[in-house]
Order: C-alpha cells, then structure tokens, then sequence
C-alpha cells in the first residue's frame, strides 16, 4: 500500500478505531470515563475495581506537532496498584525488553531512600497489541517473575506439599493480541471480550456486547461522537498518515541492508561473513532510510529538534537536509 492509498483509507474511516493511541487515550482517560476504563481493567485483570485514577488524563497541548509521540495511560487502582496501558500498533521487536523498562519505571519511584522494600506495590503493564508477537496458544498472555522447574540433581526434599511458584507477586505484565483474539472468535460471555470487540471494530460482536455491558455500550457511544469531531479526526489522521510513513522506512531499510549485507557476505564466501554482512547492511540501509524519513517530516513541517529525537540524526545531518529540500 503507498502514501497515497493509505491517506485515502485513513481518511475514509468513518468511526475512529479504538486501536490508535490517540483516540484510546481520549476515551479511556477522561475523568468521566473512568467507569469504563474500570469496567475494562476489571475484564484484563479479572478482580473487583472499587476505585480507577488516571494520572496522566492529559493530552499534550501540541500534539499535532507530537505525531509520534507515545500515549499511554497510567493509573491507580484501588490505592494499592500502579498500573500503565498501553496501545500498539506496530511490532518494534523489542516488547520483551520493553516491558521491562516499563515496569521498572513504574517501580522505582514507589520507593525514597530508607524506605522498606515492603512498602512497594503491586505493579502491572498492560500491552494491547494490534499483532501477534509470542510463540503461545492464547490471546492473553500473563508474565510474572518466576521459578525454573527443579533439576533433578539440586532438589532437595524440605518437605514442601506445595512449592512456591513466584518469585514476588508484585510485578506482572499482560500481553493482549488482537489479531488471536479474532481468530479465536469467542462469544460476548466475558467482559473482556466484550471490550475486545469494541477494541477491533466488529460491528455484530458490538452490538451483542452493549446489550449486556452498558459501559461498553458508553464507550461506543462517545467514540461516534468523537468521530464526528473535525478537530479529533484531524489529530487520528496526522498521527495515523505520520506512523505509517515513519514504520514503513524502517522496514524498507531493514529490508534494503539485509540484502545488501547478504551480498556483501557472499563475496566472503564464509556463513560468519554473511551474518557479518546482514548486520552492517541493516545498519547503513537504517542511516540511509532516516535520511528519507527526516526529509518527509521535514515536508510534514516537523521541527529540526522533533526529528532529531524520532530518527536520532544530528541536528547538522537535518539541517543540512532542510537545505537540499529547499
């Protein structure tokens, strides 16, 4: 699909998906909304939720200039969870990685110094991915910081009927991927597919949903008028049309250096050469394809100082571009 046929698609649809980041935030994170972030929360984590506190509701005031920018929504539930959601719509292949950074984010501030390690909270990160991304056999994969199975030779019997399994109950990710989700294609009779549903845009499944979740049947209702909002449809195609041209040269270029890297390994003749090849051609094929990508920001009107934190060229390397482009 090219530039031009993805600006059509995106300008064609008529309800905004729940799956961009944007429009997610902006339904999810609003204080009146937070009956349905409760109801949603309390389908991915399967407890009672008496009390949802966004605490980042805000949108950045500049956001068309922020078209990359990541929204996610932190909040505290029930005072004693600190929790961030987050949409994804493009495989970065580094969620492992990732979540970890995440989560150790949300950790580390829970704690002064002197203060007893007793005092952290339970902690989770919840990714809702528009991919399929792990090697399992569900749409609802749940992480925590577990024991190894035993080896035979280091087990010692201490008598325990029931060996614990967690190594801290204190740290635990969710992984929801949507495209497994709709090829399980599962009834309405949870509410977490309920909120699935809705997530991936199935009109049939939506209308089941609302007639048993009225904070489903909300969340519908506000993103209809919010897709009648000039303004908002303005902010979902800028980030949508920005995302696709950003993504899109980053897989060209993977692509570019891989090929080049693999010639430039079979002129060695050697299978180290050739994996040596792949690896520096994936990196010149990167550098030559954030040029390009600089000199589309620069043409969408993005400032010198945004593109250098999107591509990670200099400021000498984009100003230079800006030129050429002149």
């Amino acid at each position: 699909m090219n530039q031009e046929e993805v600006i059509k698609k995106v300008r064609e649809t008529k309800i905004l998906p729940l799956t961009n980041d944007y429009v997610f935030k902006r339904i999810f994170s609003k204080d009146e909304c937070n009956s349905e972030l409760k109801d949603l929360l309390e389908g991915i984590l399967g407890i009672k939720i008496e009390k949802v506190e966004v605490k980042n509701p805000e949108i950045p005031k500049n956001i068309l200039d922020e078209k990359l920018a990541r929204l996610d929504i932190k909040a505290k539930i029930n005072d004693e969870i600190t929790l961030d959601i987050e949409m994804q719509t493009s495989d970065e292949h580094d969620l492992g990685n990732r979540s970890l950074v995440y989560l150790s984010k949300l950790i580390s501030p829970q704690l002064k110094p002197g203060d007893r390690y007793q005092k952290l909270q339970k902690t989770i990160v919840i990714w809702i991915l528009n991919f399929n991304y792990f090697k399992t056999n569900t749409y609802h994969n749940i992480a925590h910081m577990r024991f190894d199975k035993v080896e035979k030779e280091k087990y010692i019997d201490k008598g325990y009927k029931e060996e614990n399994g967690l190594v801290t109950e204190n740290a635990e990710i969710h992984f929801i991927e949507l495209p497994k989700f709709i090829e399980k294609e599962p009834g309405v009779e949870s509410k977490l597919s309920q909120w699935l549903w809705l997530l991936v845009g199935e009109g049939e499944r939506i209308k089941m949903a609302e007639k048993v979740n009225e904070e489903v049947k909300k969340a519908k209702t506000e993103l209809e008028v919010m897709s009648m909002d000039p303004k908002e449809r303005e902010i979902y195609e800028e980030r949508e049309i920005a995302r696709w041209i950003y993504y899109t040269g980053l897989d060209d270029a993977e692509e570019r250096g891989e090929k080049r890297g693999e010639k430039r390994g079979e002129e060695i003749g050697e299978r180290r050469g050739i994996e040596k090849g792949k690896k520096i051609g994936r990196k010149d094929g990167k550098n030559e394809e954030k040029r390009e990508i600089a000199k589309r920001l620069l043409k969408m009107g993005f400032e010198i100082e945004k593109i250098c934190e999107i591509t990670e060229l200099s400021e000498e390397e984009i100003t230079k571009l800006s030129k050429e482009e002149i």
